[in-house]
């Protein structure tokens, strides 16, 4: 089993940045995708951005940035340029890749970590 825990959440004015982290831990080897995906109360769950183990990234939203320390097993998000529609819970997870890309879809995602709370007003 793999174990995603997330932090760096918290309140932040508008135009400000924070960044999240998420640490893995249990079996970790392996090629895998890594996600970001959040959701607003009343909102489906919606993929941020993904990065694979070769370290290509795919990006939903410009303003943020995917990145991960493979030797500390963490995944990161820069979140730069904040703004009060970036409110939501936000969730890193891990999945399979599929032809070589990693997708943005919920459902391609097996484990998953407890959420970090962002808010920003």
């Amino acid at each position: 089993h793999v174990q995603l825990v997330e932090s760096g959440g918290g309140s932040v004015q508008p135009e400000g940045s924070l960044r999240l982290s998420c640490t893995l831990s249990g079996d970790t080897s392996g090629d895998y995708c890594m996600a970001w995906f959040r959701q607003a109360p009343g909102k489906r769950r919606e993929g941020v951005a993904a990065i694979a183990g070769d370290g290509r990234t795919d990006y939903v939203k410009g303003r943020f940035t995917i990145s991960k320390d493979n030797a500390n097993n963490t995944l990161y998000l820069q979140m730069n340029n904040l703004k009060p529609e970036d409110t939501a819970m936000y969730y890193c997870a891990r999945g399979l890749l599929s032809a070589g890309r990693c997708p943005l879809a919920s459902k391609d995602y097996d484990y998953w970590g407890q959420g970090t709370q962002v808010t920003v007003s």
